[in-house]
Formats: C-alpha cells, sequence, structure tokens
C-alpha cells in the first residue's frame, strides 16, 4: 500500500513551487471526464483554488458520457470551469483526413492542446499535464497534443496505481469504474488499442524499465517473449515523444 497522503503532499508542493517559480499564480487545465485529468484537477483545487480555471473541450465525437462526469468533478470539488467545442476546428480540416480515425484523434488532441494554451495565455496560467507514466513510457498520446504542457505532476505514477490515489482523491465512482479512454472517438478503449490491459503493461514497465531488467531476467520472471518484444520496442520506438526537438550541432571552425 503506497503512502497516498505524503504523495498528494508532496505533488501539491511541486505544483506550487513550479508555478511559483515561473513567476504565476494560476493553472489551466484540460479537464476530460477520465481519470488522470480529474486527479490533476483535484491537486490543483487543493492547491490553487480559485486560480484554477478547467476547460472541456468536447468535439464531435467525443462520448456523450465524457462531459457528464467532467461536470460531475467540477461540482463535487466547486472547480471552475468553462466549455469551449472544438467541433467547428476540427470540421473546418476534416474533410483532408480522409475519415482516419487516428489522424482525427490525433488532430482533436492538437486542437484542444490550441484552446488550452490559449485559455493559459488569457488567464496569465501554467497548462499543467495529465499524462500517466504508463502512457508516457508507451508513447500513448499525441505529441504536440495531449502530451503538450508547462508541468506534470502524475508522470512518475502508473496507470494501473493511479486508480488506488484517485479513489484515496474521492474522484467520483462513475469515472473510477468506466474502461480508460483517450475519447478521441465514440467507443474508443486504451486497452483494446494497446492489446493488453494496463496491469499487464505495468508489470512489466515498472521491472524492465525501472528495475532495468535483461530480456532473459524478465523471461525467467515469467514473461513471454512475445510480449516482451511488444512493450520493448514501443517504448523505443515513442521515445522521442517525451524529448525536446533535437537540434543539430554545429562545427562554427
Amino acid at each position: 500500500m503506497k503512502n497516498w497522503k505524503k504523495i498528494k503532499e508532496d505533488l501539491i508542493y511541486f505544483l506550487k513551487t513550479e508555478v511559483e517559480k515561473a513567476g504565476l499564480k494560476k493553472v489551466t487545465v484540460g479537464l476530460s471526464g477520465g481519470l488522470d485529468s480529474a486527479v490533476v484537477a483535484i491537486l490543483c483545487k487543493e492547491a490553487f483554488g480559485e486560480n484554477l480555471n478547467c476547460v472541456l473541450m468536447p468535439s464531435q465525437f467525443s462520448s456523450k458520457s465524457s462531459t457528464e462526469h467532467a461536470l460531475e468533478v467540477c461540482e463535487k470539488f466547486d472547480i471552475k470551469y468553462e466549455i469551449i467545442s472544438i467541433e467547428p476546428m476540427v470540421s473546418g480540416f476534416i474533410k483532408n483526413m480522409d475519415e482516419d480515425k487516428l489522424r482525427i484523434g490525433n488532430f482533436s488532441a492538437r486542437m484542444r492542446m490550441s484552446v488550452l494554451y490559449d485559455v493559459s495565455s488569457r488567464e496569465k496560467s501554467l497548462v499543467v499535464g495529465t499524462s500517466n507514466r504508463s502512457e508516457i513510457l508507451l508513447g500513448y498520446g499525441t505529441i504536440f497534443g495531449d502530451t503538450a504542457c508547462a508541468i506534470n505532476p502524475i508522470g512518475e505514477i502508473y496507470k494501473s496505481d493511479e486508480f488506488e490515489f484517485a479513489r484515496f482523491l474521492g474522484v467520483p465512482e462513475s469515472i473510477l469504474n468506466k474502461a480508460p479512454s483517450a475519447d478521441l472517438w465514440e467507443g474508443q478503449s486504451d486497452e483494446e488499442e494497446l492489446g493488453h490491459s494496463y496491469k499487464e503493461m505495468d508489470d512489466l514497465l515498472k521491472v524492465m524499465i525501472d528495475e532495468n531488467k535483461s530480456k532473459e531476467e524478465l523471461l525467467k520472471l515469467g514473461f513471454e517473449e512475445e510480449f516482451i518484444n511488444k512493450i520493448s520496442y514501443r517504448v523505443k520506438a515513442n521515445a522521442f515523444k517525451g524529448k525536446l526537438p533535437t537540434i543539430a550541432k554545429i562545427r562554427w571552425n
């Protein structure tokens, strides 16, 4: 059992310290109705009170429950929010995307990022990220989309552990009990797309990444070779998403 009380205190301290370093007092969070953004919004509410502004950004492809669950969080924790639909932005470009769900989903994520940063500019605030460690390692996010932020309080928490933390924080049961989804299109499921449950993937990632176990050691621990290869490839192939752009080194002499 992790000491979630201490972790909560540390994360609130992190949030307050980083925002103060930036010379700001306010934060902006995109609230999707999912677990990650609910956890971050609750932490930010405790850290900043009325200086938190949450933004709900539904599109024509969002599920109705997403907005309902986001509003449930706002009501329960008395969080200030606004709703800005990205439907007009997506509609204006969708004819160019050949009905490709992935491209539409990525484009939608980047439109949400644009809205968040515009709101943060208006509010003179920092954008707080909502990507967990599992998503970051697996590259399960849109670069310059939902991964874009100034600071991220939950980037070291694995998704399978986050449910316990969310329950500790009081996240509504409606969110705790639904399948994880980026809500990029109706019926979209993270675990269906990834091909495994977060628990299965996290169990491997914890020993493969955090404990730096070799493939031979992972096999001895009972992980299947095909699964190890698949997750290992995904981590390596998506590592670029977590880095700043690589700048060429120039020899001036």
